[in-house]
């Protein structure tokens, strides 16, 4: 582990794909009004740190993919169960990354929530609300335009 990263701890039942080569996680664009929620990943996060991105997390619990979203959401944002309006599932996808050595597999989902008021967790340093349109304009992690994508029609905003 390289100093000053964050290191997991797997509550019970959860895996840790710290070193596993095929991680599944969830991505979730969560959307108030016409924007969207990005997120800064904190400098001590083991991948893409002080990358921009939506809220995700590894699938390693056996909960379902909405269930994941939502807990992922409250963690990271605050927002609640009762603030979440719709999740919508987009479509899954696999790709490479050789920087990290793993094949990740991301589960997008849409969240639409009530409420603009976020209290990020130690895994984001900073938050933004965006116009879906504007993701291009960010360092994001890999394929978050294309997470993006699935839900909004970009070229078209």
């Amino acid at each position: 582990m390289t100093t000053g990263q964050s290191q997991f701890e797997p509550k019970p039942g959860q895996t840790d794909y710290t070193n596993v080569r095929r991680a599944p996680t969830v991505n979730c664009v969560v959307k108030f009004g016409d924007k969207i929620l990005i997120v800064k990943r904190s400098s001590t996060m083991r991948f893409y740190p002080g990358k921009w991105n939506g809220i995700s997390g590894f699938l390693e619990d056996g909960k379902s993919i909405e269930d994941k979203a939502r807990e992922e959401v409250r963690e990271e944002t605050g927002i609640t169960d009762g603030e979440i309006v719709s999740l919508r599932r987009g479509e899954s996808f696999e790709f490479e990354e050789p920087m990290y050595d793993k094949q990740w597999i991301v589960n997008p989902v849409l969240v639409e929530v009530k409420t603009d008021r976020v209290k990020i967790d130690w895994e984001a340093q900073e938050y933004r609300w965006i116009h879906p349109k504007e993701v291009s304009q960010f360092d994001t992690v890999p394929n978050f335009d294309r997470v993006v994508g699935m839900f909004f029609d970009v070229s078209k905003l």
